[in-house]
């Protein structure tokens, strides 16, 4: 323990008799939070609400608990490295944002806990085998499941009815947190639209792919999870430059330009992450949490990117969403 950390404790001790006994001979915990993506103001955000969750169940930075936190960046190599860092610094849990970083992290350790927040959904891509009863070492609570992809397709055509066409685009480097394609491609189906895979390996590549959906009219887009941030610039660009509307996974991503996004409160994904993260670190088995799925969901809409691709949004439209971002 650092000397200011010991300083802090002997603090805490007058404020907190209780707690400092209680402390006594008591180990400092170990946890690792590790995202794929970088330090946006929304996974920041997140992170607050996850650890103000476990100071609530007793849980302290500095006084019985230590927090590393490490962020991938949309970088596979980096990705990578901080995966295997974390493993060697041997945590008693390791919280994941994202199925790469599951599906990375699951590679390098069968033995340590780790907790997912917003990892697809882990049984259907294969992360979890039993989620009533998980077999591994991996549990948590998803964002996703297939029948999402569904209600993407519908909010797309509500929003801009003309739309008879959607592609589905993806980062073919890697693991996506669960192929929606040929969900996407059924939903499409039933309304009556066309729907194309769209995958990319650059941005070249990504480019040069949006370009080629665009040759045709009445198009629109749904943006994977595994899509990083600055491709999703280059996809919102060229998507308002082609009038392509776009539906995101979260509210994040809506910000930086695009037009729909139909998701869980990652908030709440947070504070239930916390719940996890609290039983293990009490001794609870993996085997004995089984992983959850999320309940609540929101519907935003950017009008400011409706309007920069001289889109009128309907106002019944307008009526549903839980947030309209002008």
């Amino acid at each position: 323990m650092r000397r200011r950390d010991f300083v802090a404790a002997i603090g805490a001790a007058t404020a907190w008799p209780l707690a400092a006994r209680a402390q006594q001979g008591e180990r400092v915990r170990r946890i690792s939070v590790v995202t794929g993506t970088d330090e946006s103001q929304e996974i920041v955000a997140n992170l607050v609400v996850f650890k103000n969750e476990l100071a609530k169940l007793g849980w302290r930075e500095g006084r019985n608990l230590r927090i590393d936190e490490r962020f991938g960046r949309g970088d596979a190599d980096r990705i990578r490295a901080i995966a295997t860092e974390i493993v060697h610094l041997g945590p008693d849990a390791i919280v994941a944002v994202g199925a790469v970083m599951v599906r990375v992290l699951q590679r390098l350790t069968q033995t340590i806990p780790i907790v997912t927040i917003a990892a697809g959904d882990v049984f259907a891509d294969g992360l979890v085998k039993n989620p009533s009863h998980p077999e591994g070492n991996v549990t948590g609570v998803t964002n996703l499941f297939r029948s999402i992809a569904g209600k993407w397709i519908e909010l797309l055509k509500d929003a801009v009815p003309p739309v008879q066409r959607v592609g589905y685009i993806h980062n073919a480097q890697l693991p996506q947190p669960l192929d929606l394609f040929p969900e996407v491609e059924n939903a499409a189906r039933v309304l009556g639209v066309r729907a194309a895979a769209i995958p990319f390996q650059n941005a070249v590549d990504l480019a040069h792919a949006i370009d080629t959906f665009a040759a045709e009219p009445d198009g629109g887009l749904v943006v994977s999870g595994n899509v990083t941030a600055p491709y999703r610039a280059t996809i919102n660009t060229l998507a308002i430059q082609y009038r392509l509307p776009t539906v995101h996974l979260d509210r994040e991503r809506l910000v930086e330009g695009g037009l729909i996004a139909y998701a869980p409160h990652l908030a709440d994904l947070a504070r239930r992450g916390a719940s996890f993260a609290n039983r293990i670190l009490r001794g609870a088995k993996v085997g004995d949490l089984p992983v959850e799925y999320p309940t609540r969901f929101a519907l935003f809409v950017n009008l400011k990117t409706a309007r920069a691709m001289g889109l009128t949004i309907p106002e019944t439209f307008l009526q549903r969403a839980d947030e309209v971002i002008e």
